[in-house]
């Protein structure tokens, strides 16, 4: 790591606090301002007028697109400038006008990020939220402060998740989706108001998952969703037809763990 030395790329009318730490083959934009306490790994592209600040730890390889705000304050009015933090992983493509908040002492203190993710035009990722790998949000999708997106879930353009929401891997959710409620793994959410759909057979195809694999969670669908079961005698369900199924049991493993209920 270094400050401005090595094969750095830096506009001259980049600001960059000489504190900041930036791998060799960082390369920063015209007009754009990184602050005293933000590290970049090697091979992270910053585009012209993006603003990175705060405690903000950057991986490598990642692709941020002007205008971006990246480890901006938290909207909470709750915080007082306690230190916190946003950790994003490698190979993340955040495009135009991209908001992404630090933590909360009142969380862990921790916005989290992991690898090749798409974030959108206009995407806001609040405080605290944990994101994991292979994630998309489309156009003006944002999630509120505690949100945990799960690895491959994608988001519709203009979708809105409650805060303290779980969704889980490989859902879906349309255009406009207001989630207001954790949504399992492999669902597919949409509509006004916001209901189940099935279940995501497309992107676990396109994901290598077992056809075997995919009828089990159908049938786990239909425990949930069309047998007018109290979750916890659903959950009882799919423990028994779960057998080897790895992605039977995730769908359990998350529903023993709501914390505002399911989509229904």
């Amino acid at each position: 790591m270094c400050g401005y030395g090595g094969l750095i790329l830096i506009h001259p009318t980049a600001i960059i606090d000489s504190r900041a730490e930036l791998a060799d083959t960082v390369s920063v934009g015209p007009y754009s301002v990184i602050g005293d306490s933000v590290t970049i790994g090697s091979g992270t592209n910053i585009g012209p007028h993006v603003v990175i600040k705060g405690h903000t730890r950057i991986g490598e390889k990642n692709r941020i697109y002007q205008f971006s705000s990246i480890g901006e304050d938290p909207q909470d009015k709750k915080y007082t400038n306690e230190t916190t933090q946003l950790v994003i992983g490698n190979r993340n493509t955040i495009r135009e006008f991209t908001t992404l908040h630090r933590g909360t002492q009142q969380d862990h203190s921790l916005t989290q990020i992991g690898d090749d993710n798409l974030f959108m035009a206009y995407t806001h990722v609040a405080h605290d939220c944990i994101i994991g790998n292979h994630v998309i949000m489309a156009n003006g999708a944002s999630l509120a402060g505690h949100v945990r997106l799960n690895s491959y879930a994608i988001l519709g353009g203009f979708t809105l998740v409650h805060q303290f929401t779980q969704i889980g891997q490989y859902s879906f959710a349309a255009m406009g989706s207001a989630i207001t409620q954790d949504v399992p793994p492999f669902i597919m959410v949409g509509g006004r108001p916001t209901r189940p759909h099935g279940i995501n057979s497309v992107g676990m195809e396109r994901s290598g998952i077992s056809a075997e694999d995919i009828r089990l969670i159908r049938k786990a669908y239909k425990i949930i969703y069309k047998m007018n079961l109290r979750l916890e005698d659903a959950i009882d369900q799919m423990e028994d037809i779960a057998g080897d199924s790895k992605e039977v049991s995730v769908m359990v493993n998350f529903l023993r763990n709501v914390t505002r209920g399911i989509l229904r």
